[in-house]
Order: structure tokens, then C-alpha cells, then sequence
């Protein structure tokens, strides 16, 4: 008998969860049971304890009764960290599959290696694994005041820190400084670790750094940021998702302001 597994069920970047408020993904045996028809479909790890599968369906595909199909950041302004851990994942499995049916190198189809997280070229052998985009994200301290900017496609009033990927050649210490010249055009110092986070869109690891201001005016970057500004910690804008690890970073600031 198959095990009850929770369904990560993605069409394009909308999330198959049942209907109401608190979003919750289905639980069944099969596919079959679900009422779906996924074209790709893997294990996602365990979620409460409980094994997940990622799966996708196509774009034309109807939820099934007392399901809906939801946009996968509004999910993930309400949910707890491991339930983004897993959707997380889940959804970056998805992705890669989408955009790894045909072999880059010789243009051959591929196919699922049952053994290990990847897909093999029928034609070249060519193993084609989950493709992981590192980027940093920087918190910016000038004294009781946190660096904070405004990205084109952002929700209206939201603000976060800074982030950018890692470019070739790059060390990932480099990108802190290179990002945060090109986008605001100042000077950064006392580069520290904060941590890290999997960020599914579409498929980045975010490696968090704190910086102390050292110099230099704002000038925030045309196509890239809005706007940037000092916040103090009594005076924030709105936020990013607690689940995020921008939000962390914010809010791990606010802990350590005087008062």
C-alpha cells in the first residue's frame, strides 16, 4: 500500500492547497487519489513528521473540488518557516525539471535518475543536476539607522535590505560590496555572517551578511531601486515576510537598537 504523502502540487508558480484561509496542502496515497494528474512528481522530504511530494501539473489543469490553485509568495507572507522549507524546495524541484526536459549541451531529452536528484540525457549521458544561484543579502548599519530600499516590483510601501546574486569570479564577500555600490553608491565595512536561506524564485541561496556604513552619499541605482533611505528602529516601513530572512535581518536589528 502506498503512504499518504503531503502534495506540493505546483501549476507554474501557484501552489494546489485547499480551500480556506490557512493554507494547507492535500493529503493522499496517489495522484490518482488526489484528483491530479502531475507530470513530473518526486519526493520532497517530510513535513510534521509526514513525507511530501513536489509535482506539477499543466497549465490548463482544474483543482480539484474544495482546492484552489494560489500564488506561491502570497502564501508565504502567512505560513510557518517549515512549511516554506518544504514548499520551498518543492518548488525549486519543480523548476528545475521544467527547464531541464532537453539536454543543454547536445539538445537530447532527458530523463528522471530514480537514484539521486537528477536528470540524465537519453542521447549524451549528460547529468543534468538542480541548478542553486547563491546571492548575498546585506543589512546596511549607520549608526541607530538601518539601510532599507524599494525594488520596482515590490508590494506598495514594502522595504528590505539589499540583495543581489554572485556574479562569475566572484567571492561571495566581493558581491556585498559591488551590490551595495551599484545599487545605492556607498561604501560598506565590518563584513559579518548572518546566515542563510533557499529563496524558491527561482531557484537562489541567500547568504546574509550585516555591514557597517563607511562612506558616500545615496544614489539609488535607475531600473533597480526606487528608493532608499535610514530607518530607525522605532520608525520602519512595511517589511518583508517574517518567513524570510530579510525580515530577520530587520528584525534581529530592532532586537539590538538602544531602548
Amino acid at each position: 500500500m502506498t503512504e499518504e504523502a503531503l502534495w506540493f502540487a505546483f501549476r507554474g508558480d501557484r501552489l494546489l492547497v485547499l480551500e480556506g484561509d490557512e493554507p494547507r496542502v492535500p493529503r493522499a496515497s496517489t495522484a490518482e487519489e488526489l484528483g491530479i494528474e502531475p507530470i513530473f512528481s518526486r519526493p520532497a522530504g517530510h513535513l510534521g513528521g509526514v513525507p511530501s511530494r513536489a509535482a506539477e501539473v499543466r497549465e490548463e489543469a482544474e483543482a480539484p473540488d474544495g482546492m484552489v490553485f494560489r500564488d506561491l509568495r502570497e502564501i508565504f507572507a502567512v505560513v510557518d518557516e517549515d512549511f516554506f522549507a518544504v514548499a520551498g524546495r518543492a518548488k525549486q524541484t519543480v523548476g528545475w525539471h521544467a527547464t531541464h526536459r532537453f539536454c543543454g549541451r547536445c539538445g537530447g531529452e532527458t530523463e528522471i535518475v530514480d537514484d539521486e536528484l537528477a536528470m540524465r540525457c537519453t542521447r549524451c549521458g549528460m547529468m543534468h543536476h538542480p541548478r542553486v544561484s547563491p546571492a548575498v543579502i546585506v543589512r546596511v548599519r549607520r549608526g541607530d539607522e538601518i539601510l532599507l530600499a524599494r525594488s520596482p516590483g515590490f508590494p506598495k510601501g514594502l522595504r528590505s535590505v539589499l540583495a543581489g546574486f554572485v556574479e562569475p569570479g566572484e567571492s561571495i564577500e566581493e558581491t556585498v560590496h559591488r551590490e551595495v555600490r551599484e545599487e545605492v553608491g556607498i561604501e560598506v565595512e565590518n563584513l559579518r555572517y548572518f546566515g542563510s536561506q533557499p529563496w524558491p524564485f527561482p531557484n537562489s541561496l541567500m547568504i546574509g551578511f550585516t555591514a557597517d556604513y563607511a562612506g558616500g552619499e545615496l544614489a539609488p541605482q535607475p531600473g533597480e531601486i526606487e528608493d532608499a533611505g535610514w530607518y530607525r528602529a522605532d520608525d520602519l516601513p512595511q517589511l518583508p515576510p517574517k518567513v524570510s530572512i530579510a525580515r530577520r535581518m530587520i528584525e534581529d536589528f530592532v532586537d539590538r537598537a538602544p531602548g
